[in-house]
Protein backbone atom coordinates (compact mmCIF):
# COMPACT_ATOMS: atom_id res chain seq x y z
CA UNK A 1 0.00 0.00 0.00
CA UNK A 2 1.39 3.65 -0.83
CA UNK A 3 2.18 5.58 2.06
CA UNK A 4 0.91 9.22 2.07
CA UNK A 5 2.50 11.90 3.14
CA UNK A 6 1.14 14.94 4.99
CA UNK A 7 0.77 17.92 3.31
CA UNK A 8 2.25 18.53 -0.36
CA UNK A 9 5.06 15.88 -1.59
CA UNK A 10 8.14 16.20 -2.86
CA UNK A 11 7.57 16.52 -6.82
CA UNK A 12 4.25 17.64 -6.49
CA UNK A 13 5.02 21.19 -7.78
CA UNK A 14 7.99 21.80 -9.87
CA UNK A 15 11.20 23.45 -8.61
CA UNK A 16 10.84 26.80 -10.17
CA UNK A 17 7.36 27.53 -8.21
CA UNK A 18 8.51 25.79 -4.72
CA UNK A 19 11.28 28.20 -4.93
CA UNK A 20 9.53 31.31 -5.64
CA UNK A 21 6.68 30.28 -2.73
CA UNK A 22 9.75 29.24 -0.34
CA UNK A 23 10.47 32.88 -1.11
CA UNK A 24 7.43 34.21 -0.22
CA UNK A 25 7.24 31.97 2.48
CA UNK A 26 10.50 33.02 3.95
CA UNK A 27 9.74 36.84 3.72
CA UNK A 28 6.19 36.29 5.79
CA UNK A 29 7.53 34.51 8.07
CA UNK A 30 10.58 37.20 8.59
CA UNK A 31 7.45 39.80 9.21
CA UNK A 32 6.01 37.92 11.66
CA UNK A 33 8.81 37.07 13.75
CA UNK A 34 9.27 41.35 13.96
CA UNK A 35 5.66 42.05 14.34
CA UNK A 36 5.45 39.14 16.51
CA UNK A 37 8.20 40.28 19.13
CA UNK A 38 5.63 43.23 20.25
CA UNK A 39 3.18 40.52 21.53
CA UNK A 40 5.24 38.64 23.46
CA UNK A 41 5.02 38.69 26.90
CA UNK A 42 5.03 36.40 30.03
CA UNK A 43 1.91 35.25 29.22
CA UNK A 44 2.09 34.53 25.41
CA UNK A 45 5.31 33.42 25.39
CA UNK A 46 4.16 29.67 27.21
CA UNK A 47 0.88 30.11 25.37
CA UNK A 48 2.87 29.53 22.13
CA UNK A 49 4.56 26.42 23.20
CA UNK A 50 1.47 24.73 23.97
CA UNK A 51 -0.58 25.94 20.99
CA UNK A 52 2.48 24.79 18.88
CA UNK A 53 2.17 21.06 20.36
CA UNK A 54 -1.28 21.05 20.09
CA UNK A 55 -1.16 21.92 16.35
CA UNK A 56 1.74 19.19 16.12
CA UNK A 57 -1.01 16.85 17.24
CA UNK A 58 -4.06 17.42 15.55
CA UNK A 59 -2.13 17.62 12.37
CA UNK A 60 -1.35 14.15 13.20
CA UNK A 61 -5.43 13.26 11.42
CA UNK A 62 -4.52 12.72 8.42
CA UNK A 63 -6.91 12.13 5.11
CA UNK A 64 -5.59 10.75 1.84
CA UNK A 65 -7.72 13.00 -0.88
CA UNK A 66 -5.50 12.17 -4.04
CA UNK A 67 -3.07 9.37 -4.32
CA UNK A 68 -0.46 10.85 -5.85
CA UNK A 69 0.61 12.23 -2.64
CA UNK A 70 -1.72 15.09 -1.46
CA UNK A 71 -4.10 14.53 1.53
CA UNK A 72 -6.09 16.95 4.21
CA UNK A 73 -5.46 17.34 7.59
CA UNK A 74 -6.60 19.98 10.83
CA UNK A 75 -4.43 22.74 10.27
CA UNK A 76 -4.54 24.51 13.91
CA UNK A 77 -4.31 28.51 12.20
CA UNK A 78 -7.70 29.54 13.61
CA UNK A 79 -6.67 28.11 17.05
CA UNK A 80 -3.35 29.60 17.06
CA UNK A 81 -4.62 32.89 15.69
CA UNK A 82 -7.63 33.24 18.17
CA UNK A 83 -5.11 32.09 21.37
CA UNK A 84 -1.65 33.63 20.17
CA UNK A 85 -2.20 36.00 17.65
CA UNK A 86 -2.01 36.20 13.89
CA UNK A 87 1.82 36.64 14.06
CA UNK A 88 2.73 34.42 16.70
CA UNK A 89 0.23 32.05 15.78
CA UNK A 90 1.86 32.29 11.98
CA UNK A 91 5.09 30.71 13.74
CA UNK A 92 3.21 28.29 15.79
CA UNK A 93 2.13 26.86 12.60
CA UNK A 94 5.53 27.06 10.22
CA UNK A 95 7.79 25.56 13.43
CA UNK A 96 4.85 22.39 13.29
CA UNK A 97 5.69 22.10 9.18
CA UNK A 98 9.04 22.52 9.35
CA UNK A 99 9.74 19.91 12.59
CA UNK A 100 7.29 17.58 10.94
CA UNK A 101 9.20 17.83 7.62
CA UNK A 102 12.57 17.86 8.92
CA UNK A 103 12.00 14.79 11.46
CA UNK A 104 9.03 13.02 10.41
CA UNK A 105 8.71 13.15 6.75
CA UNK A 106 5.33 14.33 6.88
CA UNK A 107 5.55 16.50 3.26
CA UNK A 108 8.65 16.88 1.00
CA UNK A 109 11.31 19.23 2.37
CA UNK A 110 11.80 20.27 -1.18
CA UNK A 111 8.37 21.90 -0.80
CA UNK A 112 8.71 23.56 2.86
CA UNK A 113 7.81 27.03 1.21
CA UNK A 114 4.54 26.01 -0.56
CA UNK A 115 3.10 24.20 2.71
CA UNK A 116 4.11 27.49 4.76
CA UNK A 117 2.88 29.35 2.49
CA UNK A 118 -0.83 27.83 2.42
CA UNK A 119 -1.27 26.92 5.70
CA UNK A 120 0.71 29.29 8.41
CA UNK A 121 0.58 32.22 6.06
CA UNK A 122 -2.94 32.17 4.18
CA UNK A 123 -4.82 30.10 6.59
CA UNK A 124 -3.66 31.65 9.60
CA UNK A 125 -4.13 35.18 7.78
CA UNK A 126 -7.90 34.37 6.58
CA UNK A 127 -8.78 32.95 10.49
CA UNK A 128 -7.80 36.23 12.13
CA UNK A 129 -9.45 39.10 9.65
CA UNK A 130 -12.45 36.63 10.13
CA UNK A 131 -12.43 36.31 13.80
CA UNK A 132 -11.48 40.43 13.52
CA UNK A 133 -14.17 40.88 11.82
CA UNK A 134 -16.70 38.55 13.48
CA UNK A 135 -15.74 39.59 16.85
CA UNK A 136 -16.87 43.29 16.31
CA UNK A 137 -20.64 42.11 14.68
CA UNK A 138 -20.96 39.08 17.23
CA UNK A 139 -22.01 39.62 21.11
CA UNK A 140 -19.20 38.80 23.00
CA UNK A 141 -20.90 35.81 24.30
CA UNK A 142 -19.83 32.25 25.08
CA UNK A 143 -22.41 31.39 21.91
CA UNK A 144 -20.79 34.12 20.08
CA UNK A 145 -17.16 33.37 20.75
CA UNK A 146 -17.91 29.53 19.50
CA UNK A 147 -19.55 31.22 16.52
CA UNK A 148 -16.31 32.97 15.69
CA UNK A 149 -13.70 29.98 16.28
CA UNK A 150 -16.16 27.84 14.14
CA UNK A 151 -16.52 29.93 11.59
CA UNK A 152 -12.91 31.10 11.60
CA UNK A 153 -11.44 27.40 11.42
CA UNK A 154 -13.90 26.10 9.02
CA UNK A 155 -12.86 29.16 6.15
CA UNK A 156 -9.15 28.99 7.10
CA UNK A 157 -9.05 25.24 6.29
CA UNK A 158 -10.85 25.83 2.81
CA UNK A 159 -8.62 28.87 2.04
CA UNK A 160 -5.30 27.16 2.66
CA UNK A 161 -6.35 23.70 0.35
CA UNK A 162 -7.35 26.36 -2.50
CA UNK A 163 -3.83 28.04 -2.43
CA UNK A 164 -2.65 24.33 -3.11
CA UNK A 165 -4.69 24.45 -5.80
CA UNK A 166 -2.93 28.32 -7.34
CA UNK A 167 0.26 26.41 -6.54
CA UNK A 168 -0.80 23.62 -8.75
CA UNK A 169 -1.89 25.94 -11.36
CA UNK A 170 1.59 27.13 -11.76
CA UNK A 171 3.12 24.48 -11.70
CA UNK A 172 2.00 20.90 -11.25
CA UNK A 173 4.04 18.02 -12.44
CA UNK A 174 2.06 15.54 -11.20
CA UNK A 175 -1.73 14.08 -13.23
CA UNK A 176 -4.36 14.38 -10.07
CA UNK A 177 -7.06 13.51 -12.70
CA UNK A 178 -9.31 16.31 -14.16
CA UNK A 179 -9.32 20.03 -14.72
CA UNK A 180 -8.65 22.83 -12.44
CA UNK A 181 -12.12 23.48 -11.41
CA UNK A 182 -12.45 19.59 -10.68
CA UNK A 183 -9.48 19.85 -8.40
CA UNK A 184 -10.58 23.11 -6.83
CA UNK A 185 -13.91 21.19 -6.06
CA UNK A 186 -12.59 18.44 -4.66
CA UNK A 187 -10.14 20.38 -2.30
CA UNK A 188 -12.87 22.60 -1.27
CA UNK A 189 -15.20 19.55 -0.62
CA UNK A 190 -12.83 17.71 1.24
CA UNK A 191 -11.15 20.87 3.38
CA UNK A 192 -15.04 21.81 4.23
CA UNK A 193 -15.71 18.08 6.08
CA UNK A 194 -12.02 18.08 7.75
CA UNK A 195 -13.08 22.15 8.58
CA UNK A 196 -15.98 21.51 10.59
CA UNK A 197 -13.74 19.14 12.13
CA UNK A 198 -11.43 21.64 13.02
CA UNK A 199 -13.64 23.75 13.81
CA UNK A 200 -15.23 22.37 16.31
CA UNK A 201 -12.43 21.20 18.31
CA UNK A 202 -10.91 25.03 18.03
CA UNK A 203 -14.23 26.15 19.90
CA UNK A 204 -14.52 24.03 22.32
CA UNK A 205 -10.50 24.57 23.23
CA UNK A 206 -10.89 28.31 23.08
CA UNK A 207 -14.22 28.41 25.14
CA UNK A 208 -12.43 26.27 27.69
CA UNK A 209 -9.25 28.41 27.63
CA UNK A 210 -11.89 31.25 27.79
CA UNK A 211 -13.93 30.24 30.97
CA UNK A 212 -10.58 29.65 33.16
CA UNK A 213 -8.23 32.34 31.53
CA UNK A 214 -9.85 34.96 29.29
CA UNK A 215 -7.10 37.32 29.42
CA UNK A 216 -4.88 34.20 27.69
CA UNK A 217 -7.18 34.79 24.70
CA UNK A 218 -5.10 37.16 22.48
CA UNK A 219 -8.57 37.35 20.29
CA UNK A 220 -10.07 38.53 23.48
CA UNK A 221 -7.63 40.84 25.38
CA UNK A 222 -6.11 43.05 22.38
CA UNK A 223 -9.28 44.41 21.50
CA UNK A 224 -10.18 48.16 22.44
CA UNK A 225 -14.13 47.61 22.14
CA UNK A 226 -15.42 49.10 25.15
CA UNK A 227 -16.20 46.67 28.72
CA UNK A 228 -19.68 45.62 28.49
CA UNK A 229 -21.82 43.07 30.86
CA UNK A 230 -21.39 40.35 28.46
CA UNK A 231 -17.55 41.10 28.14
CA UNK A 232 -15.24 37.96 29.66
CA UNK A 233 -14.34 38.26 33.41
CA UNK A 234 -12.43 36.60 35.81
CA UNK A 235 -14.61 33.95 36.32
CA UNK A 236 -15.30 32.72 32.42
CA UNK A 237 -17.23 34.15 29.59
CA UNK A 238 -21.13 34.37 29.85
Amino acid sequence: METLAMHISNGIINGPVAAVFAALALAGLTVCVLRGRRDLDDRLAPMAGLVAAFIFAVQMLNFPIFTAGVSGHLLGGALAAMLVGPWVGALCVAVVLVVQALIFGDGGVAMLGLNITNMALLGTAAAYLLIALLLRVLPRTRAGLAVTAFVAALVSVVVASQGFVLQYWLGGTTDLGGNLAGLAGTMAGAHVLIGVGEGLITATTVLTVAKVRPDLVYALRSRRAPVTPTVPVAGGVR
